[in-house]
């Protein structure tokens, strides 16, 4: 047979250990990827899907390129997932989430169980647990969403949704927590439904319950939630803009402190609850691995972000200067002034690893209850989690509500000024 007409040896090599491949001449394998890291059950590969990147990883039953050509890039995805067809870099996928065709899911994503999203979603260092639903046509970067309780009470973003990351000053110092972590993880709290057609001006802080009404484009916080929020469309406002100018940045900096706080303890609650479900599964170290690693990369992004956000005070203090007027103007100067000369001090609250020494009471308490499910043979995370009587939930959630609690004040005590 002339070369051309060749089957590379990788994908020979998966057909052999019983990896479906329709169209094996449409599929390609890049010669960094370690096959031995690609199961041998129920994984089917349909035309056109391209994987690359010695990272990947692809447990049992995924399926890819169902319904468009797939491309995945040093993803790693867990069993019974469906990415059905377009581009997916850096990110994990655990078991039965699922993206339908048009996804652009770039790095520092992890989408939790049966997580799932439409068709043509695009995201960014965006992580959603479990059951948490987008819409179609949706472009959600730089979030967490959580709430909900089962695949048939979850969270939901509707079609055409943005959340907006980019401001008119160039920054991205904008991730939003829809939901949180120390309520989140226990898959019992109230849905959040952010309605069609509609968008999110980040930084916000939205609670469970809450709902924003399609069409509605919400600029603000409802981080108690229960409450349906919606704006008038025929509102509108005209004054100058100053590029380069910020007015009141404690809305800014505090929702930056609370994300990145969430982002520790969800990182504690990978590392002491997480792992020992994942060590019982297939490739469960190496997803275990992923997930951690992507939430590294989120907590350095938001660093960054955050770090840029604090070095364009420097010309808006300028500006200020020669536009403020009052007692106003004079909080906004030095609240400004204190976030630059404080960059550093806030940035050891989120370095210096306090998350592991808070609340080890409640956590301990917590984890013999999580081990001793373990031992009776259920190994289901999320059934687990689903069984949990209120009162361990509320051990739980407490442990990780203190290391968001003690982080966040850490921070707020650097810069002072901005607990008024």
């Amino acid at each position: 047979m002339k070369e051309e007409y060749m089957l590379s040896g990788k994908i020979v090599r998966l057909m052999e250990k019983g990896v479906k491949i329709p169209n094996p001449y449409s599929v390609e394998v890049g010669e960094d990827v370690d096959i031995d890291r690609i199961s041998s059950n129920g994984i089917v590969l349909h035309s056109g899907t391209r994987i690359y990147g010695k990272k990947t990883l692809i447990a049992s039953g995924t399926k890819l390129g169902y319904e468009a050509p797939a491309a995945i890039v040093n993803c790693q995805i867990g069993s019974g997932v469906e990415l059905k067809g377009g581009f997916f870099k850096e990110s994990v996928f655990l078991d039965k989430s699922n993206m339908a065709c048009g996804a652009q899911v770039r790095e520092g994503c992890l989408l939790e169980e049966e997580a799932n999203g439409s068709h043509t979603v695009a995201l960014k260092q965006t992580i959603l647990f479990p059951f948490v639903t987008l819409g179609s046509l949706v472009n959600f970067c730089d979030c967490f969403m959580a709430g909900g309780t089962s695949r048939k009470n979850h969270s939901e973003v509707g079609s055409s949704y943005i959340h907006f990351n980019y401001t008119p000053n160039q920054d991205k110092a904008t991730a939003s927590l829809i939901g949180d972590v120390p309520g989140g993880v226990m898959l019992n709290q109230p849905p959040i439904f952010l309605g069609g057609q509609g968008g999110l001006i980040g930084p916000a802080r939205i609670g469970y319950g809450t709902v924003i009404a399609a069409g509605t484009v919400y600029h603000g916080n409802c981080p108690e939630g229960g409450k349906l929020l919606s704006g008038s469309k025929d509102e509108t406002c005209e004054k100058k803009f100053y590029p380069g100018f910020y007015a009141d940045i404690r809305n800014k900096v505090y929702n930056n402190i609370c994300y990145l706080a969430n982002l520790l303890a969800l990182k504690q609650w990978y590392a002491f609850v997480r792992l020992p479900f994942f060590k019982v599964q297939e490739f469960g170290d190496e997803l275990y691995e992923g997930a951690v690693e992507k939430l590294e990369m989120a907590i350095e992004e938001r660093l960054k972000r955050f770090e840029a956000l604090s070095e364009k005070m420097e010309i808006s203090i300028e500006i200020g200067r020669k536009i403020l007027k009052g007692e106003t103007g004079e909080k906004v100067l030095r609240q400004q002034k204190e976030f630059l000369a404080n960059w550093q001090n806030i940035k050891k609250c989120f370095t210096e690893k306090t998350e592991e020494t808070c609340a080890l009471k409640e956590r301990d308490s917590f984890l013999q209850i999580i081990r001793e499910k373990l031992k009776e043979e259920e190994q289901n995370y999320i059934k687990v989690i689903q069984s949990l009587d209120m009162g361990t939930s509320s051990t739980g959630s407490a442990w990780l509500q203190a290391i968001v609690d003690r982080i966040t004040n850490n921070a707020l005590n650097v810069v002072p000024s901005f607990k008024s």
